[in-house]
């Protein structure tokens, strides 16, 4: 088969490589339709790696014992190898599991973890099955496209009563457009690049603030007339941004962490936790028993089709990488078979 790696500093090529084989419930998965997220910080970083990507959609073509999907199928292939077994799998909160497997020593092989690939490998029970009349394409935004946002939006209730802050308008803050917008929120947006404050006021956010505006936090404050933001999502990872959405937030309003940035935010104990009376949470994905809620979005939301920006075939993986690390993008979908 054939696979995309990053070989050194903005450079991305194919490689032949051999097919991965089913054990067990892990089952081969033909790859139609592999949306790419963050691994475009290792393109420009020239880290090189040859397992890339975590979200992909596709076909079950092979499998060695009969388990909840057949030959045939087409499934969203969740990210992570999670046991399956502990509490929090059993409960449908896969993402947090303690105990993941490592593929390359269950399976004997190096080959069948990277999704930017055209044949994987994934235990059976992280696989949804596709509804009937929906196309791959738009299937593969139940992964990371809308995923972390609806699980955050979910953890904090978001509804029509709210006013919604996110932070961070790449294709995880846009999915939050429109997860918060389906949900009936309006929303307040903080984004610098022009293609991406478009992008969110046309996925249905009512204002875009740029967060380098000295009046930043006095415009955010007036577009609440004074009230504060009820509910934010950071999708930055910048604790500058971070500390926009805690300090937006009304009384007793409530946040979510879903970007990763590795760096160190200050939160008081005093004034932000029991003064404010604030909740913050650490979220990552939606729980696996809600897959048809996230189906449901896909299937009814007027503008999620416009969450896809570009689409490129597997070959042309260099200009793909190109465009994702432009951040002139939303969701970017990559053919694993072009």
């Amino acid at each position: 088969m054939k696979k995309a790696i990053i070989s050194g500093e903005r450079t991305a090529q194919l490689i032949n490589t051999t097919d991965p084989e089913p054990k067990d419930n892990w089952v081969v998965i033909k790859n139609t339709v592999t949306p790419m997220c963050t691994e475009y910080k290792s393109f420009l970083s020239g880290h090189r790696s040859e397992y890339l990507g975590h979200e992909s959609v596709g076909e079950v073509v092979e499998i060695d014992q009969k388990g909840s999907v057949s030959v045939g199928d087409r499934v969203v292939v969740m990210p992570q190898y999670s046991c399956g077994l502990c509490a929090l799998c059993s409960s449908g909160d896969f993402i947090h599991c303690q105990e993941n497997i490592d593929p390359t020593n269950y399976t004997s092989t190096t080959e069948g973890s990277a999704t930017y690939a055209q044949y994987m490998i994934k235990p059976s029970w992280l696989l949804p099955k596709i509804p009937e009349g929906m196309s791959d394409e738009m299937a593969s935004l139940a992964l990371c496209g809308l995923g972390p946002s609806f699980g955050a939006f979910d953890r904090m209730q978001v509804d029509a009563f709210d006013t919604v802050l996110i932070t961070g308008a790449g294709p995880v803050g846009l999915g939050g457009v429109i997860n918060a917008g389906y949900r009936g929120a309006r929303v307040i947006v903080v984004e610098s690049i022009p293609y991406r404050a478009e992008k969110a006021l046309a996925l249905g956010a009512e204002a875009v603030v740029d967060p380098f505006a000295d009046d930043c936090r006095e415009q955010i404050h007036e577009l609440t007339h004074g009230a504060g933001i009820d509910k934010a999502l950071d999708c930055s990872g910048a604790p500058k941004a971070q500390r926009l959405c805690i300090d937006s937030l009304r009384r007793r309003g409530e946040m979510a962490f879903v970007g990763a940035g590795g760096q160190t935010l200050e939160v008081t104990d005093w004034t932000d936790m029991i003064m404010k009376g604030l909740t913050i949470h650490g979220s990552w994905h939606y729980n696996l028993n809600r897959v048809a809620a996230i189906f449901q979005v896909i299937q009814n939301s007027p503008v999620v089709d416009q969450l896809i920006s570009h689409r490129f075939a597997m070959s042309e993986i260099q200009a793909a990488f190109e465009q994702s690390a432009s951040r002139d993008s939303a969701k970017i979908l990559l053919d694993p078979w072009a």
